[in-house]
């Protein structure tokens, strides 16, 4: 500011010399020239007095300038402290608002949690149950496997000693019962049923001892055994007993007599043969038989005399749909049918497991569904608690601000809102 009014000065100065030298070369009369000083130096005067105010006016705008710095510097630092506060207000209301959210909403998802937890436990126990029953059926049936291949050779050493047995008993009781054909007919019973109590078939399961069945037309028979095989069918065996002439032909010295009760042996068989044939019990209507009949000749020796005299026999009695048996190739042939049976129950056990396994996926593919239902119905829940939130505190016009509004309005009141809610709503309102 004082350059401005030197420089003014100066150029003041340096007119009034200016216009002094040129009125001297022109000639201008003095009087007029000293009243043009007079004028230019009240116009000095003047211009100097202007350029005092012009200085206080600066050195006061100056003063004001510095003032207005200073308090301008106050309210920056000022707005800095306060936004510094608000941010840690703000953020102090922001983990108290979610710790109060995760309050409310851990507290309603306990709820919700527990009720869930009874319909899962109703859920997850049938599926346990199943899971639990099927691995029971894997474990017991490769055990029952592993079993019954460990009894299998004693079984049959078992059945093989048996049959040696049966047949030291047969020739021991041969005297004994010779001349008595009832009796003769009870022992042949006798041993078929302990053949079949040692062959690991079940009776009245696998077979029957004695069922009577009436014909078409009206006659009664009463088969010494009915013999179940797997899918419904079934073989009769009738046992026959021909002694008599079987042990004359061993006590007999000549060789003609022997001859003799020989042959009336092999037609003592042959009439056995006839009489079950005529009989048809693989036809019966009420049986599922294959196409023949077995008749066990319980005598191990005498059968396989029959059949050295008499190489035709079997083939006879088979064209008639009888086969003949012993005891060593009954206890083979039971044995080949219990196994079968064995096979079947294994394969109803494999088909069993495989629909319970069936079962069991459909049930966990349920149970799938049933999870996934119940995530989208704690999403939902969790969805419901933030829109119940946002009207009660959250949102503009909530429940709590209202309310507040109320009791500020005049409206009595005996409880008192919790004052982080009303803080909340207020903030939300803002």
């Amino acid at each position: 500011m004082p350059f401005i009014i030197y420089f003014i000065i100066t150029w003041l100065i340096g007119l009034i010399i200016g216009w002094l030298v040129t009125k001297i070369l022109h000639k201008v009369p003095i009087s007029t020239l000293q009243n043009r000083v007079a004028h230019l130096e009240q116009h000095l005067s003047e211009s100097q007095h202007q350029s005092q105010t012009l200085q206080a006016q600066h050195l006061q705008l100056g003063k004001e300038l510095a003032t207005a710095l200073a308090h301008n510097s106050y309210l920056e630092k000022k707005i800095a402290e306060q936004g510094q506060s608000v941010e840690q207000l703000q953020s102090q209301l922001t983990i108290h608002f979610k710790n109060l959210a995760n309050e409310l909403l851990e507290e309603k998802s306990k709820k919700f949690s527990d009720h869930n937890q009874l319909q899962m436990e109703r859920l997850l126990t049938p599926l346990s149950d199943k899971i639990k029953t099927f691995s029971q059926q894997v474990t017991q049936y490769n055990q029952e496997s592993l079993e019954r291949n460990v009894a299998l050779r004693t079984e049959l050493k078992q059945l093989h000693d048996l049959n040696l047995k049966i047949t030291q008993e047969a020739e021991g009781l041969t005297k004994a019962l010779k001349g008595d054909s009832k009796l003769q007919g009870g022992w042949g019973e006798f041993i078929l049923e302990n053949i079949l109590a040692q062959s690991g078939l079940v009776k009245n399961r696998e077979y029957v001892i004695q069922t009577s069945i009436t014909t078409e037309d009206g006659q009664r028979l009463q088969p010494d055994v009915i013999l179940n095989l797997p899918e419904g069918r079934n073989i009769v065996i009738d046992a026959k007993v021909s002694l008599s002439h079987y042990e004359q032909f061993f006590n007999s010295e000549h060789a003609i007599q022997r001859a003799f009760h020989l042959k009336q042996h092999v037609h003592s068989i042959r009439r056995h043969i006839k009489t079950l044939s005529e009989k048809r019990y693989q036809s019966l209507y009420n049986l599922q038989g294959l196409d023949f009949v077995l008749m066990f000749i319980p005598i191990e020796p005498a059968f396989a005399l029959a059949v050295q005299e008499e190489v035709m026999l079997f083939n006879e009695a088979y064209e008639r749909n009888i086969v003949i048996v012993s005891p060593s190739n009954l206890i083979a042939t039971l044995r080949t049918i219990a196994n079968l049976w064995r096979q079947a129950h294994q394969n109803q056990n494999t088909l069993e497991i495989a629909t319970q396994g069936g079962a069991l996926y459909d049930k966990f593919v349920t149970f799938v569904k049933d999870i996934k239902n119940i995530g989208r119905q704690l999403d939902l829940t969790q969805k419901n608690y933030l829109e119940a939130t946002k009207k009660l505190y959250d949102g503009r016009g909530s429940l709590v601000s209202r309310a507040q509004k109320m009791k500020l309005l005049g409206a009595r009141t005996s409880k008192v809102l919790d004052q982080q809610l009303i803080d909340r709503a207020d903030q939300a309102e803002r």
